[in-house]
């Protein structure tokens, strides 16, 4: 694979909380990282211990992110293609192709080709998701480290049951996903009770 390819990959698209994350790599020809792979299929100790193999060996790694207003503002789609064109933007190398996991591209000045399950099968597109991935995660932990009722280091932002009780219980915070139906929820019925309270 020439190293002007760029493998692309998001993280993020169905928890309530949080950024879309997006990570594009270029892999020299002969990397020589073993194991991998759909980032979903690895335990965590795994993907942390990757990710900072492919960041020593990429010939260049980026990482992007579409922010929680912005997933509200223009949807998690676009969100998710935003984050991607711009970690494709930031690569310090000039690419000539783009790999991209799933069945939509962002709009690029260079080619791209969408892979579906490409995370399992394009090693640069599963380098780009392992390291995406394990930057979220360290977003959500630091998430907890402010918001420890939620447990968002151990659900990550995903729809839990523990997540939707937490949610339900405490209230919804500024990182929440105000165009997500759970949250949405939420926000409607404790409207509902406080115009309940004054109409009291």
């Amino acid at each position: 694979m020439s190293s002007s390819i760029a493998g692309v990959d998001e993280v993020g698209r169905g928890p309530l909380a949080g950024p879309v994350v997006a990570a594009a790599v270029v892999l020299p020809k002969n990397h020589g990282i073993e194991g991998l792979t759909d980032s979903k299929k690895l335990s965590p100790k795994r993907r942390e211990k990757l990710a900072e193999e492919i960041k020593r060996s990429a010939v260049a790694w980026s990482i992007a992110e579409s922010s929680r207003e912005e997933i509200d503002e223009i949807n998690i789609l676009h969100a998710s293609l935003l984050a991607m064109k711009r970690a494709v933007e930031q690569l310090s190398c000039k690419i000539t192709r783009v790999l991209v996991d799933g069945n939509r591209v962002p709009e690029l000045t260079v080619p791209a080709e969408a892979i579906i399950g490409g995370d399992a099968k394009i090693e640069s597109i599963s380098a780009a998701s392992i390291i995406a991935k394990v930057e979220r995660d360290r977003m959500m932990v630091e998430f907890h480290r402010h918001h420890p009722q939620y447990g968002f280091d151990s659900h990550k932002g995903y729809p839990t049951k523990q997540h939707l009780q937490a949610l339900q219980r405490y209230g919804v915070l500024d990182q929440h996903r105000r165009s997500f139906r759970p949250v949405r929820m939420v926000l409607q019925n404790s409207l509902q009770q406080s115009t309940e309270i004054v109409e009291l």
